[in-house]
């Protein structure tokens, strides 16, 4: 006859409670990142104001039935980016559509009146972005506006069976995510020219120049004294033998 194995104690089903909640509290989680991994996203290599930058924009496929053929992607006009240079896809054409703007502006100090509006990437046959996959497309773009501007880019992602996904929603700050959120980055503060001298550098490089080149000198001249010692030496040493050898009968 078995025994009967002993029931739990309080502290094992606590630990064993504790442990379910947070398995459950980490698929939770998990789950909720899921939808937001999906999206598409906007990467900028570079956010300073009046910079250029290589965007990056990262789409997903979400369907399981069909694959994304085409691609629209509209860039701000309030704060236009005059310069716009597209990273060839295979299989993919991509064209830029320029204009009019709704008012004119100020870019780099001259008056604007036509931008870069559009990005339209399109599939070759069988090229498209299949189930379970994704494709970055890539931009060159600039001058960045002022610092603290936060530069949507909407898109609108078109599947082989029709479906069109706009991923244009703004989200304003501190607000929840909405559904389709725009892809979006925010301009940081402009940096200085790498290129500029740098002068408390050089002037504190300057005085250490001294000391090294005088060390220099009195090495060198300290060498040349040795060395003068050891002739003089080696002379009156060959004088002592040859006049020892004189001495002999």
């Amino acid at each position: 006859m078995n025994p009967t194995p002993p029931s739990p104690t309080p502290v094992r089903r606590r630990a064993v409670r504790g442990l379910a909640v947070t398995g459950t509290g980490a698929l939770l989680v998990v789950a909720a990142a899921l939808p937001a991994s999906a999206h598409v996203h906007a990467v900028p290599d570079a956010t300073a104001a009046g910079g250029y930058s290589v965007v990056t924009v990262r789409v997903p496929n979400e369907t399981d039935t069909a694959s994304t053929v085409r691609l629209v992607l509209t860039l701000p006009q309030d704060t236009p980016l005059t310069s716009v240079s597209l990273r060839p896809v295979p299989g993919w054409t991509a064209q830029v559509t320029e204009d009019p703007l709704p008012e004119p502006v100020t870019s780099a100090g001259a008056t604007v009146t036509r931008a870069p509006h559009t990005v339209t990437w399109t599939a070759a046959a069988g090229a498209g972005i299949a189930p379970g996959q994704f494709q970055e497309f890539a931009l060159d773009v600039g001058p960045l506006p002022a610092a603290g501007t936060r530069v949507l880019l909407p898109t609108v992602q078109t599947y082989s069976d029709g479906e069109v996904v706009s991923w244009t929603q703004p989200q304003a700050p501190g607000a929840p995510e909405p559904e389709h959120p725009a892809p979006a980055f925010t301009t940081t503060a402009a940096v200085a020219d790498d290129d500029a001298p740098a002068p408390a550098t050089t002037a504190a490089a300057a005085p250490a120049a001294t000391p090294a080149a005088s060390g220099g000198d009195s090495s060198d001249g300290l060498a040349r004294g040795l060395g003068a010692a050891g002739l003089v030496l080696g002379v009156v040493a060959l004088a002592l033998a040859l006049r020892g050898r004189a001495r002999r009968p």
